[in-house]
């Protein structure tokens, strides 16, 4: 199984990047957030899920852990596939689909690309208070502060892409304060 890979990005699609590894081409269905990580780029890093079926092998690429850890717990609810999981974190950052499982609100997941009422229902009732306290799961203590990191500072004027982009790059246990520090020195540098 491929897990990770490092490369310089060839060719992007709508939904797809061309990994350039070593000579050779890996062909990563990605959701917008990570397309948009990913490029204007020369070399980067790619957490990776090989999704095996009996006709194909596909590969889905993830800018950050949290990303791919997130799109393995979609994959749990019943009718949610990789595409459909991968179209749907296109929609929204992982830390505000995280907080719309947690408050169970339904009506906010139904606006993500390829969810339905009945599918936005099955994702609450099956993560709903399993993706913060998953000791095995990457989508763990980050999302106590940085919802609120990220809201800070977009408060203080920093581009919402930006912000997130400098905010998945902190360590999984970083507080409020430490990731506003952190956050501002990185974004005004």
């Amino acid at each position: 199984m491929i897990g990770y890979l490092q490369g310089r990005p060839l060719r992007f699609s709508s939904d797809q990047v061309i990994l350039l590894v070593q000579g050779v081409g890996y062909e990563l269905h990605c959701s917008a957030q990570t397309l948009a990580a990913l490029e204007g780029r020369a070399f980067v890093e790619v957490w990776v899920h090989t999704h095996v079926r009996e006709d194909a092998l596909q590969l889905f690429g993830f800018a950050t852990e949290i990303e791919r850890a997130l799109f393995l717990s979609l994959l749990k609810v019943n009718g949610i596939g990789p595409k459909s999981a991968v179209t749907a974190l296109s929609g929204a950052s992982t830390a505000q689909i995280v907080e719309w499982i947690e408050a169970a609100n339904v009506s906010a997941l139904t606006k993500l690309p390829k969810i339905g009422k009945k599918s936005a229902e099955q994702i609450v009732l099956t993560l709903q208070g399993k993706l913060v306290r998953g000791a095995d799961s990457m989508v763990s203590s980050r999302f106590v502060a940085r919802p609120q990191i990220v809201s800070a500072l977009v408060n203080l004027g920093f581009r919402l892409g930006d912000v997130e982009k400098v905010v998945d790059q902190m360590s999984v246990d970083t507080d409020l304060e430490g990731g506003l520090r952190q956050g501002l020195s990185a974004l005004t540098s």
